[in-house]
């Protein structure tokens, strides 16, 4: 079996761990004892641009007991989590291609790993296979049925392709999901996101001045937990509808360029690049940190960073100093890359419950679907997303009530008014 990993002698530890997550996914369990009796992608070769964590284990051993060949790669250098790339490997027989901090050669190199073997359906969290097959693979095309989508930034990547026509086959948005934004984004992000930034600089973020870029369902996360953690939180935003309403939420609202003075503690989630550049660092007070929860590590422009810095040198573990001529020290978390999962763990199991059983679902809807739709980006079908959350009910032990025979009658009607 083909692979590149770190250390196959971490498989044990990552063994325990992927248990560990796996008791907090009772949806994906409910899924893969579905799959296991029905074994309904028999046959499938799937490759998955993933972060790999011990969630994502368990997906690829869901997609794996209903019958999937799976190769799967890393979607960020520094994602990976090593014990468990082991553990796939020496655990359960998956070919995978991961190392925590692999350089930008050995990440595109993996890819390729992933790709050669000629997969029929594409996992991506960032749209890194599919551009790649796209640009310098086409040749596989031919054989590819769809492809799911994890993130936002992924999603805004495939949209731009589909409307400039250049989208080759359909993709299944799982970001878009009910079940996977308003949890995952919201309340996983917003953990998460905190959890990174304290296990890098074991800060008190209480009393704080904490700026948060982007109002989105992950801003809104970071932003209440910021909140609860005692923060000052302020939000800047480009649109004003967002912006409208984290000032209804009770947060404070400014420009960039304003926020870089007043601000300790700065935390990127727009998914556009250059959100802190050369103009905001010149703003920024001695000692200020900045934290990029985005999928790529674009949005602070460390390049220009550099130019304006006399020294850096890494201060801890996942933090570097940039010493500025005027002797002003400023803080990069992680090298900008998504600190949620550099320096801490990911999201935690409960919501990647959610977010992973919607691509184990779509993945099975594009086997039997994929041929009939348009190489462009669509959401997870109703009925997928609904089956979802009433599985989450289910495993929480909770009940709903259903509408009577009359409201049915009642909202499927105009005729009965006032």
């Amino acid at each position: 079996m083909e692979y590149d990993i770190k250390d196959i002698g971490l498989s044990q530890k990552g063994k325990d761990r992927i248990e560990w997550a796996e008791r907090w996914m009772p949806v994906l369990k409910q899924i893969r004892e579905t799959f296991i009796k029905s074994q309904p992608l028999k046959g499938l070769k799937v490759a998955a641009c993933l972060h790999v964590t011990t969630e994502t284990a368990s997906l690829m051993l869901t997609l794996k007991a209903g019958g999937a060949d799976i190769r799967l790669c890393a979607s960020n250098p520094l994602s990976t989590q090593d014990d468990v790339t082991a553990a796939l490997v020496n655990e359960y027989e998956i070919p995978v291609f991961a190392i925590k901090g692999e350089d930008n050669e050995t990440y595109y190199k993996h890819i390729n790993a992933a790709l050669d073997f000629g997969p029929r359906i594409t996992m991506d969290d960032g749209a890194d296979l599919v551009s790649t097959i796209h640009s310098s693979k086409q040749h596989l095309l031919e054989n590819v049925i769809g492809g799911t989508e994890e993130t936002t930034t992924g999603v805004l990547r495939l949209n731009q392709m589909a409307k400039q026509s250049v989208l080759k086959y359909p993709i299944i948005a799982i970001n878009d999901a009910l079940t996977k934004h308003f949890f995952d984004n919201r309340y996983g992000t917003g953990q998460s996101t905190i959890d990174g930034i304290l296990r890098a600089t074991n800060i008190l973020f209480a009393g704080m001045s904490v700026v948060i870029a982007g109002y989105g369902w992950c801003g809104r996360g970071v932003a209440m937990r910021a909140e609860g953690m005692g923060a000052n939180v302020i939000i800047t935003e480009v649109d004003p509808l967002k912006a409208l309403e984290a000032v209804m939420d009770g947060y404070s609202v400014m420009p960039m360029h304003e926020a870089a003075s007043v601000g300790d503690v700065f935390i990127t989630v727009t998914g556009n690049k250059s959100v802190l550049r050369k103009e905001h660092f010149e703003k920024m007070k001695d000692g200020a940190i900045m934290a990029n929860a985005g999928h790529f590590n674009v949005e602070i422009n460390i390049s220009q960073l550099e130019q304006i810095s006399s020294t850096m040198r890494d201060s801890r573990e996942f933090v570097k100093e940039y010493t500025l001529a005027n002797g002003r020290r400023l803080y990069v978390l992680a090298d900008g890359r998504l600190i949620n999962l550099s320096s801490a763990e990911g999201h935690p199991s409960q919501v990647m419950d959610m977010s992973f059983a919607n691509q184990a679902l779509s993945v099975e809807y594009l086997l039997k679907h994929g041929n009939e739709l348009k190489p462009i980006v669509f959401k997870v079908p109703d009925a997928i997303d609904h089956e979802i959350a009433r599985l989450k009910l289910k495993a929480l032990n909770k009940n709903i009530d259903a509408l009577t025979d009359e409201q049915i009658k009642y909202i499927n009607t105009w005729e009965e008014g006032t």
